[in-house]
C-alpha cells in the first residue's frame, strides 16, 4: 500500500459531519465521518476505525471522494454478469422446464438441477456450474416446490363447468322452499386418523435434519368434518368406522347446528354412505354432490391439511382413546377459530346467490 492520498480540501470537517448527520445512508454517513477525522488530522488507521474499515478501504474512499465529491460514497451496485444465453434460449428453457422431462428421453421424471445443466450444454452449447441453474431458474421466475395430487381420471373440463353451472345447480336444489328462506352452504368430508401417522415440515438449523417418531401400527378412528365458511361453523364427529350408519350421525349433527329457520345445503363427494337411498335427511338438509375424481372442489380436504400440520401430525397415537382423544381437541381447536375456516373454506365460485 502505497502512502497516505491527500483529501480535497473544498469540503471541511464541519460540513462533512453536517452532511453525514443528514445522510440517509449509514454506510455514506459513517465514510463522511472518516473523511472528517481524517480532516482534522487524525491518523488514517484511526480514521478508518471510526467508519467501522480498513486503512485500505478508506485509501479507496478517499480515492472516489477526491473525483465525485460526497456522491462517490454511495455505493454502485452492478447488475452482475451479462447471461450467456439470449432471449431465445431462455424462453425456449423456461418451456422446456414447465413442460417437465421425459421419462424415456431424459431418464427422469422430475427435473433436477444436474439434469437441465446437462440440457443446457448440450442444446445451447453453455456449461453452467449446477447452483448457477438455481439462480438462473429463479431469474425465469420459478421456484422449487411440491406438486399438488391429481387424480388420474380426473377431466379439468367437468370441474370448470359445474363451478360456472354452480348457481343454476343450487337453485334447482333449493327451488321447493319458500321465497326468502335463508340458505347455509355446507361441505363435508372424511379423515382417517390413526397410528400411521404423518410427519410434516418444521424449522430447524441449516444443515440439520431432526427426527420425529414414526407408528407402524395400523389402529383408526375416522374423523367426519362439514364446515359452513360463510358463517364460519363446523360440525364435527369422531367414530370408529365409515359406512351408513355413521353419516347418518354426522347429517344429524350439521343438521342440528344449521340456524334456526334457515336450510343447509351439503357439498359432498360420492362415497357409497354418501349416495345410499338409506340416508335419512333432515327436513332442513339438501345434499349436492361433487363431481367424480374432484376432490380439489372440496376445502374440507384443506382443512385436514390444516389439523394435521398444526394438531395431529408428528405424534404416536398410544391407542384408540389417545387418537380419539387427540381427533376432538384438532376439531374442537379449529371451531374456535372462525375466521381460519373462512379463510380456508371460503371459495368465489360457490359462494355466489347462496342467500335468496
Amino acid at each position: 500500500m502505497g502512502g497516505a492520498i491527500a483529501l480535497r480540501t473544498d469540503y471541511t470537517a464541519e460540513t462533512l459531519r453536517r452532511l453525514a448527520s443528514r445522510a440517509r445512508d449509514a454506510n455514506v454517513a459513517r465514510r463522511l465521518l472518516s473523511l472528517a477525522a481524517v480532516q482534522d488530522g487524525t491518523s488514517r488507521g484511526e480514521a478508518a476505525r471510526i467508519g467501522g474499515m480498513d486503512r485500505q478501504t478508506l485509501r479507496d474512499w478517499v480515492h472516489r471522494f477526491n473525483i465525485a465529491g460526497p456522491d462517490g460514497l454511495r455505493d454502485q451496485w452492478r447488475n452482475g454478469s451479462v447471461c450467456r444465453l439470449n432471449a431465445a434460449q431462455l424462453a425456449e428453457l423456461s418451456a422446456l422446464v414447465t413442460a417437465g422431462p421425459d421419462l424415456t428421453r431424459d431418464g427422469v421424471v422430475r427435473w433436477r438441477r444436474v439434469d437441465l445443466q446437462r440440457v443446457i450444454e448440450e442444446r445451447f452449447g453453455v456449461s453452467y456450474h449446477e447452483r448457477h441453474v438455481s439462480a438462473l431458474l429463479k431469474r425465469l421466475g420459478f421456484s422449487h416446490v411440491s406438486a399438488r395430487p391429481r387424480h388420474p381420471g380426473q377431466d379439468p373440463s367437468v370441474m370448470d363447468a359445474f363451478k360456472k353451472n354452480f348457481p343454476t345447480i343450487l337453485s334447482a336444489h333449493t327451488g321447493h322452499l319458500p321465497r326468502g328462506r335463508r340458505i347455509e352452504l355446507w361441505w363435508q368430508d372424511e379423515a382417517r386418523i390413526g397410528q400411521k401417522n404423518g410427519l410434516v415440515r418444521q424449522w430447524a438449523r441449516r444443515g440439520t435434519r431432526p427426527r420425529q417418531p414414526a407408528d407402524q401400527r395400523y389402529e383408526n378412528a375416522w374423523l367426519f368434518g362439514a364446515i359452513c365458511p360463510a358463517l364460519g361453523k363446523a360440525a364435527g364427529l369422531v367414530l370408529p368406522f365409515t359406512g351408513t350408519a355413521s353419516m347418518q350421525l354426522h347429517i344429524d349433527e350439521i343438521a342440528r347446528c344449521v340456524a334456526r329457520g334457515a336450510h343447509a345445503v351439503v357439498l359432498l363427494d360420492r362415497a357409497g354412505w354418501h349416495t345410499t337411498p338409506k340416508l335419512r335427511l333432515p327436513r332442513n338438509i339438501s345434499l349436492i354432490f361433487l363431481p367424480s375424481r374432484a376432490p380439489e372442489l372440496n376445502p374440507v380436504e384443506n382443512i385436514w391439511q390444516f389439523l394435521r400440520a398444526n394438531w395431529l401430525s408428528n405424534t404416536v397415537f398410544e391407542d384408540i382413546n389417545h387418537i380419539i382423544n387427540a381427533a376432538c381437541a384438532a376439531w374442537n381447536n379449529l371451531t374456535a377459530l372462525p375466521e381460519t375456516i373462512r379463510s380456508i373454506g371460503l371459495r368465489k365460485w360457490a359462494h355466489i346467490g347462496q342467500r335468496r
